[in-house]
């Protein structure tokens, strides 16, 4: 089928001059990416992200609908492409935050480490002054002590896709070609050496569930 397409525009482009505009024939179809994530996709990985009904911190908590959007905008602004990448990401933050109920440290309650991959204060600042910029960073933290880190953590908890974005921007920005193709790769290993190289915690099989799952149904 490619090869007589590729016949149709050679032709075509040879008999421009005498015919109707040219057809559009692009050089190569581009790579295809995951699909779109969705709801569904998000309960079938993780099912407690139905709902919120009875969440702890509901004001913290966002349900399948609200995550599957504003990752799939994450991933858009940070172009996070593969399916390995989009996993880990996904897996990441369904540990951290419970499920997506939390965007606040509240075990043991350490100011201002947040959002839904549960970043400590430096990433936060870091995170901050590039989505809030640095002039925002730096008002926030004259508040000073805890009450700075709290501020801080605020700019990039302000609204879902600030949140949710936080794990697909430390991929792009922190983790290393190596370990980013390793979760491209969508290994065990890959997953294991993101999680002990670039979060630098040791890989737990308590976090293995979610991957798999996310490995298994984004598609």
């Amino acid at each position: 089928m490619g090869f007589k397409k590729n016949l149709f525009c050679a032709g075509a482009f040879a008999l421009g001059a005498l015919a109707a505009p040219l057809p559009d024939c692009p050089d190569r179809a581009p790579a295809a990416g995951p699909a779109a994530l969705t709801a569904a996709t998000l309960i079938a990985i993780a099912p407690k992200t139905e709902s919120c009904a009875g969440a702890d911190f509901p004001d913290e908590c966002a349900d399948a609908s609200k995550a599957a959007a504003a990752l799939s905008k994450a991933f858009k602004t940070y172009k996070i492409t593969s399916k390995g990448e989009q996993a880990a990401i996904i897996a990441y933050e369904l540990f951290e935050s419970g499920d997506f109920k939390y965007k606040k440290n509240h075990f043991p309650g350490r100011p201002g480490q947040g959002t839904r991959m549960m970043a400590m204060p430096n990433y936060v600042e870091q995170y901050a002054t590039s989505v809030a910029g640095a002039d925002a960073v730096a008002k926030a933290k004259a508040a000073g002590g805890d009450a700075g880190l709290v501020a801080v953590l605020a700019l990039v908890n302000s609204d879902d896709e600030k949140s949710f974005g936080s794990a697909a921007w430390f991929v792009s920005t922190v983790c290393s070609a190596e370990v980013r193709a390793g979760l491209a790769a969508a290994t065990k290993d890959g997953w294991n050496k993101f999680l002990s190289e670039c979060v630098e915690t040791p890989a737990d099989p308590t976090r293995d569930p979610a991957w798999t799952a996310a490995i298994a149904n984004i598609k």
